[in-house]
């Protein structure tokens, strides 16, 4: 019973977030803040230093990282914008730092937190909570997916003017001749707009999320695990997890491509 406590006890330590007395998740913040400066940071440094003749290894890992994101780009976005191929590039690359964390011990940032919080303002070590995988927060993703859906509207209102993408959300899907029946579907096709509208930012953060706590839960259970049975599943997890946290991070952009295409193109 001691044991079951204990490890029900650690688990629930890992999955509290240091939060405010409102309830805003410091850790979430500061940590999905710190990733996103260190993207920006190395990849302006590698734009800076970039050269024209022999790369070296990081401008190279750079390069076919933007090289990848501007192909998919190209294939998937018919319309001419400046600004999809950064916010492409940007949210891959932040999706993937934030999920990244997940492959860092699961004691380690806790554990130095606990000791700096302890040691540094002398709280009690279980009073001082972290959580470092800021994708496994929903309010992370949703905050992700609304801005998405954000850029959604202001991509359509672009490319057909404020007029044409209000006429849209009256008028579409469903059509008709008649001026009594488009009277009529006004408010079915506003229905249905609105649907389409909300369900892509919540599809977009459920999935995200649901991956990515699960990925955590599962390194928080392997850890409380015997040392050597932790090694022999934790590494396996750890790599099958590259994949997921991979192709996270690529259908978020994906997905993200694919509905601001069919935000600028008409019904």
């Amino acid at each position: 019973m001691a044991a079951e406590h204990n490890a029900t006890e650690y688990i629930k330590h890992h999955l509290a977030f240091n939060q405010t007395a409102s309830g805003f998740h410091l850790d979430t913040f500061w940590v999905g803040l710190i990733l996103g400066f260190l993207f920006v940071g190395i990849f302006a440094m590698v734009a800076r230093k970039a050269t024209s003749g022999v790369p070296g290894k990081l401008q190279n890992f750079v390069e076919l990282i933007v090289e990848m994101v501007d192909s998919q780009v190209k294939d998937a976005f018919h319309a001419k914008s400046k600004v999809i191929g950064p916010l492409a590039l940007t949210i891959f690359c932040w999706v993937f730092v934030m999920n990244a964390m997940d492959f860092l011990p699961v004691d380690l940032l806790p554990t130095i937190a606990q000791a700096i919080g302890h040691y540094g303002f002398g709280m009690a070590p279980e009073d001082v909570k972290l959580r470092v995988v800021p994708t496994a927060d929903v309010n992370q993703t949703f905050a992700l997916s609304i801005s998405v859906m954000f850029c959604i509207i202001g991509f359509s209102i672009k490319a057909k003017g404020l007029g044409g993408w209000i006429k849209e959300v009256f008028t579409a899907p469903f059509h008709a001749e008649s001026i009594g029946m488009k009277i009529a579907l006004l408010l079915p096709n506003f229905v249905m707009q609105m649907v389409e509208l909300i369900a892509k930012p919540i599809s977009l953060s459920l999935r995200l999320f649901g991956n990515m706590y699960a990925g955590e839960l599962i390194f928080i259970l392997i850890a409380l695990l015997p040392w050597w049975i932790n090694w022999v599943l934790g590494a396996p997890w750890a790599i099958f997890h590259i994949l997921i946290v991979t192709l996270q991070a690529f259908v978020f952009m994906m997905l993200t491509i694919v509905y601001l295409s069919l935000a600028v193109e008409d019904h």
